[in-house]
């Protein structure tokens, strides 16, 4: 008999709040009413994740996984780190997806209609398996900010997406990574909605072990998915 996943309970004090007034779009699309409760069914407890046996070589490598001759233009940067639980405890076999803009600040999207060139050598995005320390590694190109119409002169700061799946279909996780000293993040509603004191988990540290000596740049990402220093993610209460 399948056992059915005992879930912890999240510290919900580090997430965004549904309703984030310089977050725009969040008064269009967040609940007004209060929520009714769910409950899981068995199957959507058990059944499996799709995607981890399907990766390929280059599916980390976000500068040749578009499998075009060239090299994509922008900064190279390596982004690494681990996937924990509260405890310290890598959680292994974790799939992870990234996507992101370019460097010119536009996304491989027909619905992103930014005035900035495409570039054709670069997806904006990969996947890769945590290994058995939980640790996983990337390398992309630095993504540029990007305008966007929440608010007057609104720019995005530079920041990747990362989806996490757990061991069942309905534990997908999905977060955002800033990198240090970028001033447009005191301008950014979306940072702003989650509380102050959990925001610097959202941003990345330069890490000299990461970087890549005369190719690129090294940025440490750890994510941890439950207790005080969780990181914020956007994920249904």
């Amino acid at each position: 008999m399948a056992k059915t996943p005992v879930i912890a309970a999240r510290d919900w004090s580090t997430q965004p709040a549904y309703l984030s007034p310089g977050y725009r779009s969040t008064l269009l699309r967040g609940p007004k009413k209060k929520l009714i409760p769910l409950v899981h069914t068995l199957s959507e407890l058990s059944a499996p994740v799709y995607g981890h046996d399907q990766l390929g070589e280059l599916d980390h490598d976000l500068t040749q996984n578009a499998r075009v001759n060239g090299e994509p233009m922008g900064e190279r940067i390596v982004v690494a780190g681990r996937v924990m639980d509260e405890r310290g405890r890598p959680l292994r076999n974790t799939l992870l997806e990234l996507w992101q803009c370019n460097a010119a600040g536009r996304y491989v999207h027909r619905a992103d209609q930014h005035d900035a060139p495409l570039d054709p050598i670069f997806l904006g995005a990969g996947r890769c398996i945590t290994d058995k320390d939980g640790r996983y590694r990337f390398l992309t190109i630095k993504p540029g900010a990007y305008p966007w119409r929440n608010h007057p002169n609104a720019w995005r700061p530079n920041h990747i997406h990362f989806s996490l799946f757990g061991e069942y279909f309905a534990s997908r996780l999905v977060t955002q990574m800033y990198f240090p000293g970028d001033p447009l993040m005191a301008l950014d509603p979306i940072l702003k909605s989650v509380p102050e004191d959990a925001r610097d988990l959202m941003v990345s540290k330069f890490s000299l072990d990461v970087t890549q000596e005369g190719f690129a740049l090294g940025y440490q990402f750890d994510i941890i998915l439950r207790g005080p220093k969780a990181t914020p993610m956007e994920t249904p209460r």
